[in-house]
């Protein structure tokens, strides 16, 4: 009880180096590319969602933010399964760390946005300013859209770190609740068991939206750009 409620999120060390890139690395196990000419069911299962996650998102696509498929299943598969491996007891969850997160919204909304000016100049700057917008109105909505714009990376990024570290930390005041309540009210720390069991429960369920919206916002902001 004396352990410090954000230990679980200090980037964990070995022999005074840093771990969290092995960390990170570690999901890329879990996906082991096909060697046989057919697969067994796990590898199957795994195929199966990819190209049903992949069909959805590409539906509403052109051909140019088709060419980003490749990067779109590989962020939610990364993610998902780095918010999953975090509720392993004593694990570390690298989504937690904002600037991780950062460091994946940054560069996939510069790459959309690049895009957009690239391809769709008109377009991408017909939406600082809104058609039929009042003459006085318009030095406000210019520097209003502005800051939205540079906000979504920002939200991306934030959005999933506060919900994964929220979560987390629930279960870590239940938890801690339950076993101080063991040798005060058995009964209570029961429900309290039986309460961190159906909140383990949504957690899972959590990770994996998590990484979807976290992929769908990143789709959407290249689809207002392709």
């Amino acid at each position: 009880m004396n352990e410090n409620l954000f230990s679980s999120f200090i980037t964990p060390t070995m022999m005074g180096l840093p771990i969290v890139i092995l960390i990170i690395m570690f999901p890329t196990l879990l996906f082991p590319t096909p060697t046989r000419l057919i697969n067994n069911r796990l590898v199957s299962a795994q195929q199966w969602l990819a190209q049903l996650i992949l069909k959805q998102m590409m539906m509403m696509h052109s051909p140019k933010g088709r060419t980003w498929a490749l990067m779109l299943i590989s962020l939610i598969m990364f993610i998902g399964s780095t918010n999953l491996l975090g509720l392993l007891p004593h694990s570390f969850t690298p989504t937690t760390q904002l600037s991780m997160n950062l460091g994946m919204a940054i560069p996939l909304w510069a790459g959309a946005v690049i895009t957009g000016f690239r391809y769709k100049t008109k377009a991408s700057l017909a939406h600082f300013l809104p058609q039929g917008t009042p003459v006085p109105l318009i030095p406000m909505l210019v520097i209003i859209e502005t800051i939205s714009l540079f906000i979504q990376p920002m939200a991306l990024a934030v959005r999933l770190t506060a919900n994964i570290t929220a979560g987390h930390l629930l279960m870590h005041l239940i938890g801690g609740a339950a076993l101080a309540l063991i040798s005060i009210s058995p009964t209570t720390a029961l429900i309290t068991f039986i309460i961190l069991i159906l909140l383990t429960i949504l957690e899972f369920a959590v990770a994996l939206i998590q990484a979807y919206v976290f992929t769908l916002l990143v789709s959407l902001y290249l689809h207002d750009n392709t």
